[in-house]
């Protein structure tokens, strides 16, 4: 069956009150957080793909966006880029749609109005896009989310989320036009974005995968085991200056007293997240010993 620019998998399934989720790539998926947390609730709910664009070339350019080659039992195949639609019906709450959103090159209205489309035909009530962005923030300290939406119970999903309101202005992407519309239609919209520290370079950010999935549970009601946050603690804690990654001391002190005067008190947890690298913590040990003798000298 054909949805617009969309093939989709027979039966078509009846979807109640159906939420989609959308990921961007790559825009707005830094550290694949988006992906891996729309991954996690696919695998948890045992999601059923929905349907994929019927030819993509339309909206990609390949030399881009690279389809790989595999050999599977010495048969060579390959893979084309897409953008890939799947679907959950978990019995309590709304079903859900999750959309993996590949930014196009060409035609990126016609490419939004086939993703409004399948939005249409499913009867979704609520479009919400996750992801991640790098930003001037520390690792030591909890990862803040920030967003923006419409809808009567914004105030509410922000509240359980504990997100902040954006104030983000600049360059955006052609798919913003999804959420344009969808709130003229009467849909309510929603964006959750986890802020990520400037200074890492992860291909998985498994902490900020966490931080995605522990909101998306609450909303959701789904378990929070499925968040993995020891997983994401334990990555930020073995990071190490010899990964190159990691600031200076005081450049990373500087980062955090930015973030306490920005988000307050109230975000700092009792003890740090996460132990500072040896180097660093060496560092302060000798700063704190220079001026002992210093205090020393001056009597």
């Amino acid at each position: 069956m054909r949805i617009g620019e969309f093939d989709i998998a027979e039966p078509v399934p009846e979807l109640r009150d159906p939420h989609m989720l959308a990921v961007l790539r790559p825009w707005i998926d830094v550290g694949n957080v988006g992906s891996l947390s729309l991954g996690r609730v696919e695998r948890h709910l045992r999601s059923q793909e929905l349907g994929r664009l019927h030819r993509p070339g339309r909206f990609y350019d390949f030399t881009r966006y690279r389809p790989r080659s595999y050999l599977v039992s010495g048969q060579r195949e390959v893979t084309v880029p897409n953008t890939i639609v799947r679907y959950s019906n978990p019995e309590d709450g709304p079903h859900l749609i999750t959309a993996h959103l590949l930014e196009p090159h060409l035609y990126g209205e016609d490419y939004s109005e086939a993703l409004l489309e399948i939005i249409k035909h499913f009867g979704v009530k609520q479009y919400a896009l996750v992801g991640a962005m790098y930003d001037m923030v520390p690792h030591t300290r909890p990862l803040v989310v920030s967003g923006l939406g419409t809808g009567q119970n914004v105030e509410r999903d922000y509240g359980i989320a504990n997100a902040r309101a954006s104030s983000y202005e600049g360059p955006t992407t052609i798919t913003y036009t999804i959420t344009e519309t969808a709130t003229k239609m009467g849909l309510e919209t929603r964006a959750f974005v986890v802020h990520l520290p400037q200074y890492l370079n992860l291909d998985d950010d498994f902490q900020g995968a966490a931080r995605m999935m522990s909101l998306l549970c609450r909303l959701y009601d789904l378990p929070e085991y499925i968040a993995q946050t020891e997983r994401g603690q334990k990555q930020y804690d073995e990071l190490t200056a010899r990964d190159g990654q990691m600031p200076d001391g005081d450049v990373l002190g500087r980062i955090e007293e930015l973030y306490d005067t920005e988000y307050g008190a109230d975000n700092r947890p009792e003890e740090p997240t996460t132990p500072l690298p040896s180097s660093i913590e060496e560092f302060l040990q000798g700063l704190g010993a220079d001026l002992g003798d210093d205090n020393e000298d001056s009597r």
